[in-house]
């Protein structure tokens, strides 16, 4: 996230004006006053779309998913050059036997889905999954303080996964839940997920009834800038959604229609 002298307000957007004044009540909350937030000087690098499948976390997340589902799972993500398969903690060993071998990562999920766990049980989690073979963990914030205005104890959430997840050389991906916050309380998600270590913020969980909008990816982008990465989940079912997605700003896409997302784009070709 790009943070240095303060920039002419008068140069800046109206959603950067926003981010600008929300870091400045943010910022302080978590230890960091001595900085401001400014907007990135060069767009980030987006993917092609005609590489689609090496962004794309192929997910199966649902609570009746049965081994012989994961394995299939890992077979076409393996098979398709997916990024990952992202899967919940019960088969990340498993599915880290399945891939094994291939450049396919093993993703799971962290307090998930509603993120209201006790910070030393979602470290508890994680450690369990990392040493199962996890090499990427998906947390879902603590809703309620955030909405409630404890930006300290959100950052402090935060920060212990992505620090265990540093020991581990493991990537961490920070979900805000963006159907549930309005616009002053997804860029707070944001601004304290980056200056907590996340190496993505992710959009959604899709248990909350919608999931990414391009808006709000656009959004997460211009507050993280080029150095973070931003996931988009949750009813990404065609091509043409992933798409937008990453010309949105996203780098990450997580999605069950992998497949089909795939197919439709070699056949676009």
């Amino acid at each position: 996230m790009p943070m240095s002298a303060p920039p002419n307000s008068a140069s800046l957007t109206p959603m950067q004006s926003q981010i600008q004044a929300v870091a400045a009540d943010v910022l302080p909350a978590i230890g960091q006053a001595d900085l401001v937030w400014q907007p990135t000087p060069t767009p980030h690098v987006r993917p092609a779309c005609s590489t689609l499948a090496g962004i794309i976390d192929h997910t199966l997340l649902k609570p009746d998913a049965t081994p012989d589902q994961i394995n299939q799972l890992c077979a076409e993500a393996v098979a398709h050059g997916f990024a990952s398969v992202c899967v919940n903690p019960l088969f990340v060993a498993q599915a880290a036997q399945a891939v094994q071998g291939s450049a396919v990562r093993v993703c799971t999920v962290v307090g998930f889905p509603l993120g209201a766990t006790p910070t030393a049980v979602k470290q508890f989690e994680a450690e369990q999954a990392l040493a199962a073979g996890a090499t990427e963990l998906d947390m879902v914030i603590p809703l309620g303080l955030l909405k409630a205005g404890d930006h300290a104890a959100v950052w402090a959430d935060i920060a212990a996964i992505t620090a265990l997840c540093a020991r581990h050389a493991a990537l961490s991906k920070v979900i805000i839940e963006t159907a549930l916050l309005d616009d002053t309380e997804k860029i707070a998600a944001c601004l304290i997920a980056a200056r907590a270590g996340a190496t993505f913020v992710k959009t959604s969980t899709g248990f909350a009834g919608a999931g990414a909008t391009p808006a709000d990816v656009a959004l997460m982008r211009c507050v993280v800038g080029a150095t973070v990465g931003v996931k988009a989940s949750g009813g990404i079912r065609t091509y043409t959604a992933a798409c937008a997605m990453v010309a949105a700003g996203a780098t990450r896409i997580g999605a069950s229609a992998s497949v089909a997302i795939v197919h439709e784009e070699r056949i676009r070709a």
